[in-house]
């Protein structure tokens, strides 16, 4: 995975919700924070939790547009210092309810598909480095800031990945258009939910590396978007485990 655009002040994060749950969160240091003023009606909650030591800094709203690369910062953007992903692999006795994200390129979907994860108890969550999105701030943002919360393993491949989880004991489920039921399968944890790229979907190299999972829909010539597909799938299995 390409590693984020930094700033010389760190790493950007912009966003009411974004920027609350970094703060919350305390998993990383926050060096700078900007606001127009007058400040937005959503200052009031960051100043309320905001590390005594942290002044805002305030910029007029275009100042932040260039920021942010994008208008949709709320009117709040933030440095911190780098995500900080999981070093080790997860332990199939401590982690028994994992997603795997194999080559998603949105990073809008990445961070709403994070969001689902974090909602349905998801205890980690493996990325991989080749054809994927980055943990930009148009990520965390998307993610409602709960990516602030989740352990976040980055594999060299998917294939990788597969070769890891089933040396550690997971059971594998794929999401592809010719599995079982999803709402039908009985699922047995300690698992790995690995889901596909937007276009293509589950790397073929591993398609055959665990059971094949599909989400009923209307008619065959459509399908859900990937981030709408993982909140269902998600809510299915976190439902049966008892993770809900």
């Amino acid at each position: 995975m390409k590693k984020n655009s930094k700033n010389l002040q760190g790493e950007l994060v912009f966003g009411v919700h974004a920027i609350v749950e970094l703060i919350k969160a305390k998993r990383r240091k926050i060096t700078h924070i900007y606001t127009t003023d007058p400040e937005p009606k959503a200052w009031k909650e960051i100043a309320g939790i905001m590390p005594k030591h942290l002044g805002p800094q305030y910029v007029k709203k275009d100042v932040l547009t260039r920021m942010a690369g994008t208008d949709d910062h709320q009117g709040i953007v933030a440095f911190a210092s780098p995500f900080q992903f999981r070093k080790k692999f997860f332990d199939v006795t401590k982690q028994t309810f994992l997603l795997m994200l194999d080559g998603i390129q949105d990073v809008r979907n990445l961070g709403a598909i994070l969001r689902s994860a974090y909602c349905t108890g998801v205890e980690g969550v493996i990325l991989t480095e080749k054809n994927s999105a980055s943990m930009t701030g148009a990520c965390i943002k998307a993610s409602a800031g709960l990516a602030e919360y989740m352990e976040i393993y980055i594999a060299p491949s998917a294939k990788a990945a597969i070769v890891e989880l089933k040396a550690a004991g997971y059971n594998i489920y794929l999401t592809t258009f010719d599995g079982k039921d999803a709402s039908k399968v009985t699922y047995k944890a300690p698992l790995c939910v690995v889901i596909g790229n937007e276009a293509i979907g589950v790397s073929k190299d591993i398609l055959n590396s665990g059971e094949k999972i599909t989400l009923p829909q209307k008619s065959s010539d459509i399908s859900y978007n990937a981030s709408v597909a993982s909140g269902i799938s998600l809510f299915l299995i976190s439902n049966q485990l008892g993770k809900i």
